[in-house]
């Protein structure tokens, strides 16, 4: 009996061609201008046989970088230059969301011209290091910005959607996972405001919802997704009251109609708080539209969320890295090729580690 993972998917107005989905990764191959360039429209062209492609997080702002030579959807040459990605995808039947980033006090000042990066309020990452234009710093500490600030990084996100329309994407998903400015936001560890965007449950998630108003206004709802990741210490993460702000937040996000809920779940990396993490089934109890795992999945697992009914789409990060052809290795049975390494994972060098895995190829029978 064919796997259900392998079946159309009807996301809301968009028919996927199955539910397997390329992961938003970082792969750090913009350059220094972080305008999107040909050989990341290879790569995505490369994984469109996916039923959804998400791209890496693409910063909405200059005052969003925080990671070296990833892309950006803030000005007229880097809308120039998704284009490639999208009509290469499109060329071969695929569909695919952009995702919107705000790193937030995961950055650095020598990303901003010796600004501080900014957070919902002055606490620092408690981690060693972090990769900058200048090498390996230390990190610093935030500045916390101003309630009148917020609404401008709001309208950030809002032109970011209005150009990601001009692009050529099918949607949007907005990035409130990872320890990024929108998390920081949620979680009550890095939330200590006493404004309108802290203090309780329902106003840690204020600033969420005004995105995601905002990105509404310029999609229709049913193309807008997004990215929660309750389980994540990445980027010193994790509050003590994860399972009611996220429940929360879920119930909140559902009344949106939105294309999907992405949420990581799993596990896998070494990047998640165990104790009694939350499950799809958790979300699946508050949020109706569609739901998507993520992190760690295999084939195997994939399939059983799926015919449980526990989510509707899973997302493959890893070995879509080097599995171009992800969906036919699995389709097929055939292996996966080894694991890229991690010095490939998100470093600007060119297509090695890249666009340079080959398509599996049957071995040929000696006489």
């Amino acid at each position: 009996m064919t796997s259900k993972l392998f079946e159309p998917f009807h996301l809301q107005d968009l028919t996927l061609s199955n539910r397997i989905v390329l992961a938003p990764m970082t792969r750090g191959r913009a350059g220094t201008s972080r305008i999107p360039n040909r050989l990341m429209a290879e790569y995505y062209a490369q994984r469109s046989a996916a039923g959804l492609l998400i791209t890496e997080a693409t910063t909405v702002s200059d005052q969003a970088n925080g990671w070296n030579e990833t892309p950006g959807i803030y000005t007229d040459a880097m809308t120039e230059g998704w284009k490639r990605t999208t009509d290469a995808v499109h060329e071969k039947g695929g569909v695919i969301f952009l995702q919107l980033w705000h790193t937030g006090r995961a950055s650095h000042s020598s990303f901003h011209g010796g600004n501080l990066a900014v957070a919902p309020s002055a606490i620092k990452i408690n981690e060693p290091e972090i990769y900058t234009p200048i090498g390996k710093q230390p990190h610093e500490v935030p500045r916390a910005l101003e309630t009148a600030e917020v609404s401008r990084i709001v309208d950030d996100y809002r032109r970011a959607a209005e150009r990601g329309k001009q692009a050529g994407f099918d949607g949007v998903e907005v990035h409130s996972a990872n320890g990024y400015l929108i998390d920081e936001f949620l979680q009550s560890k890095t939330n200590q405001r006493t404004d309108k965007y802290g203090g309780s449950i329902e106003n840690r998630y204020r600033f969420l919802k005004e995105v995601i108003e905002a990105v509404a206004s310029v999609w229709p709802a049913h193309r807008v997704g997004a990215r929660l990741s309750p389980n994540g210490m990445y980027n010193d993460m994790g509050s003590a009251d994860f399972r009611e702000q996220f429940t929360y937040v879920a119930r909140e996000l559902d009344r949106f109609g939105l294309a999907y809920l992405h949420v990581l779940d799993g596990l896998a990396f070494g990047f998640h708080q165990l104790g009694d993490p939350m499950t799809l089934a958790d979300f699946r109890s508050v949020f109706h539209g569609p739901l998507m795992g993520n992190c760690g999945y295999a084939q195997e697992t994939a399939e059983r969320a799926i015919d449980e009914g526990l989510a509707d789409l899973i997302a493959f990060g890893r070995p879509f890295i080097s599995n171009p052809d992800l969906v036919e290795r699995f389709r097929n049975g055939w292996p996966l090729a080894e694991p890229a390494a991690m010095s490939d994972w998100s470093s600007s060098t060119g297509a090695k580690g890249y666009t340079d895995f080959p398509v599996y190829a049957e071995p040929s029978s000696s006489v």
